[in-house]
């Protein structure tokens, strides 16, 4: 469970909520179905009208690595490639066929070595693996960041359609005052949910790509490392180069 992601948004919209009930009116008079139905309506529209129905539920699986997230120990992953590197130099190569390896990008990369594959080829398919990733994770990311950028703007256009019946009733001055707040909650309902959701889990979601691909790009280089059968000493000064100084293994 990501804390930060969860304290984010309960403080954020507990916030925001506690000064709406508090205001005249009350939380009830920011509730409005029709404002809630061009916003989100349209904002959804416009999302499949950019991307294909499959990108866009996909993206919504990669979401949950906002709020659902196991940080993965990069000293766990560098200790544990030196006790390979250990076993490959001490029994050789097929010695690591019997290590056991929770970790299944690791896992993948031993099982290659272990069959035999060239150096080469083996950081070419793992790279390959890890692009992969990362074009699933940006897709994601650009979806959130793209919905972000459509809920402003369907709020804005509540807000004109609101005007119009406005204008429609100016005879009635009674009617102004109620037209007009219900016009402006369509841009209130864009804006939280653009700048107070869809656009930081976007940003999260980058962050969360990024420290995936540090820690697998260092276990390409700890599996390439131990195909050399380098001294262990040597992969963890090596491995220790993706880390700041805080982090390092000794």
């Amino acid at each position: 469970m990501d804390l930060a992601t969860i304290l984010g948004l309960i403080s954020g919209f507990g916030l925001i909520g506690a000064a709406m009930a508090t205001g005249a009116g009350g939380i009830g008079s920011f509730i409005d179905a029709p404002s809630a139905l061009v916003v989100g309506g349209g904002t959804f529209a416009g999302t499949l009208v950019m991307f294909p129905m499959a990108n866009v539920m996909a993206s919504f699986k990669t979401a949950i690595k906002a709020f659902i997230h196991k940080p993965e120990s990069v000293q766990d992953v560098i200790s544990k490639l030196s006790e390979l590197a250990t076993v490959a130099r001490k029994d050789g190569l097929l010695a690591l066929e019997k290590q056991v390896i929770e970790d299944e990008f690791m896992a993948k990369g031993v099982s290659l070595l272990v069959d035999g594959t060239d150096q080469n080829n083996l950081r070419l398919m793992m790279e390959t693996e890890v692009t992969a990733i990362q074009n699933r994770h940006a897709d994601g990311a650009e979806i959130f960041d793209q919905i972000g950028s459509l809920a402003p703007a369907f709020g804005m256009i509540g807000t004109l359609v609101g005007l119009v019946q406005m204008l429609k009733t100016l005879s009635d001055p009674s009617a102004i005052g109620p037209s007009m707040a219900i016009a402006l909650i369509t841009t209130l309902y864009g804006a939280l949910a653009a700048n107070l959701f869809f656009i930081p889990v976007a940003k999260k979601l980058t962050i969360r790509s990024k420290e995936e691909t540090t820690v697998k790009e260092l276990i390409i280089e700890g599996i390439i490392s131990v195909a050399k059968k380098e001294n262990p000493n040597v992969l963890k000064g090596k491995l220790n180069a993706f880390l700041s100084p805080s982090l390092r293994v000794e």
